[in-house]
């Protein structure tokens, strides 16, 4: 296959696992500048998380849900993170946790990652806007597993697409 046809998300994978095979993020090798290039990659990805967010607010919650971002900040073990939270009246009512895309670089870990509420680690390997928009289709997996989940945590009623189109027929 040539390399311009490879998927993306294989490119990022073939990344991760070089990364992992030299010790080393974004052709750097120091806690610091790794650091650096997660402080970008954040800034990067903040419009695509929103955006699928925001996809599933408007779709799937009606525009009932609250969407809120930390911003990148210190974790207990000395790493970086920073997440972007879906939240709506009848997740909270269900006692179930809200979606989350979180992007994290622990304070052990040799690269950064994302994952969401139930959804656990994918690389993050963003370097330019072109990196961050590949990224939107696992975002959107992400989310979707996520919402997936915490219905199967819950009940199909924490969605009111679901609760309106039924309450309609």
């Amino acid at each position: 296959m040539p390399e311009s046809a490879t998927p993306a998300y294989i490119t990022s994978l073939i990344r991760h696992f070089e990364d992992l095979r030299d010790g080393t993020h974004g052709g750097s090798a120091s806690r610091k500048d790794k650091e650096a290039h997660f402080e970008k990659a954040v800034q990067l990805l903040a419009p695509i998380a929103r955006q699928v967010l925001t996809e599933m607010n408007t779709s799937l919650l009606l525009d009932t849900g609250q969407l809120t971002e930390t911003g990148l900040r210190r974790t207990g073990d000395g790493g970086l993170d920073s997440s972007w939270t879906l939240s709506w009246p009848e997740q909270r009512a269900a006692g179930v946790q809200p979606i989350v895309l979180l992007a994290h670089f622990g304070g052990g870990f040799h690269h950064p990652h994302l994952r969401g509420t139930t959804v656990r680690d994918w690389p993050l390997n963003v370097f330019s806007e072109e990196d961050a928009a590949a990224e939107l289709p696992i975002l959107r997996a992400i989310a979707s597993s996520d919402l997936h989940n915490l219905v199967y945590a819950a009940d199909y009623r924490i969605v009111p697409a679901v609760t309106a189109s039924r309450a309609s027929t």
